[in-house]
């Protein structure tokens, strides 16, 4: 009796363990599958203990289906599709998980753009290879999926004097403030592109992996650090406003006064 219960205990306990372990990796396959925020946001360690925040703005990618596509029945069998053939040789394809936009040529490649991460990227190319498989197209068993360039912003938190960084670097950046109100600065090695404006704000763009990203900001930030604007004059606030306005127009006033008087005494000495 004592083995046989024991025996029910511990096919009782690996029954109990069955679903649990089903039920992870369930959640483990559909996390893959899943559109998910992680990796749009990269952290950088400044010189100081701290950290800088890049924030994703937008990836395109590329990828090839590796077969021919009849675009009218694409358009025609699809949701959220736009095709136009006299502007635009491709269909205008829009997902909502992940937040995606792709451009579907007939010769089997795509274009997606609009997402935050590449796991989102590589996703949204999944979903469209099985939507045209379920319109009637087979896609190839590999789809060469390559991401071409990455969006990128951060703020280092103080202002930049722009000048100074186009003097002392004039080989790599270029500042025109009547035709553009950013520096570009254009690394080598990454291969890399920094819009640098006034207030501290960065773009960066052209890379195409995250790695890329972060080591162009290691690169730059010495240099931002190096031409920071050390005495800012501060804005002022409502009241000082008001009340200057109010000074500045009581000197109008006081002064048309006088001008007034002087005017009279001429009259009268004459």
């Amino acid at each position: 009796k004592t083995q046989t219960t024991a025996m029910a205990d511990n096919a009782a306990s690996a029954a109990a363990a069955q679903p649990q372990s089903q039920s992870q990796d369930g959640q483990q396959s559909l996390s893959q599958f899943a559109p998910n925020l992680a990796g749009s946001v990269l952290e950088v360690p400044d010189m100081f203990g701290g950290s800088l925040l890049i924030r994703l703005q937008n990836m395109s990618a590329t990828a090839d289906l590796g077969v021919r596509l009849d675009l009218k029945q694409i358009a025609l069998r699809c949701r959220n599709t736009e095709f136009n053939p006299r502007r635009f040789a491709a269909v205008i394809m829009r997902l909502r998980e992940p937040r995606a936009t792709a451009l579907v040529f007939a010769s089997g490649k795509l274009v997606i753009t609009g997402t935050k991460s590449s796991h989102n990227s590589s996703l949204a190319t999944k979903k469209i290879a099985y939507i045209l498989e379920r319109v009637g197209f087979q896609p190839s068993s590999y789809i060469n999926f390559k991401v071409q360039n990455i969006v990128g912003t951060v703020d280092v938190g103080y202002p930049i004097r722009l000048e100074g960084v186009a003097f002392a670097h004039p080989t790599f950046s270029s500042y025109e403030p009547e035709l553009f109100p950013g520096l570009i600065y254009r690394l080598v090695q990454p291969r890399v592109v920094l819009l640098v404006f006034v207030s501290g704000k960065v773009v960066i763009t052209g890379a195409k992996t995250e790695e890329q990203l972060v080591e162009g900001l290691k690169k730059v930030y010495p240099v931002l650090l190096e031409f920071r604007k050390a005495n800012v004059a501060s804005l002022p606030t409502m009241e000082e406003a008001a009340s200057a306005a109010a000074a500045s127009a009581s000197a109008k006033n006081a002064a048309a006064s006088s001008s007034g008087r002087g005017r009279g005494k001429g009259k009268r000495g004459g």
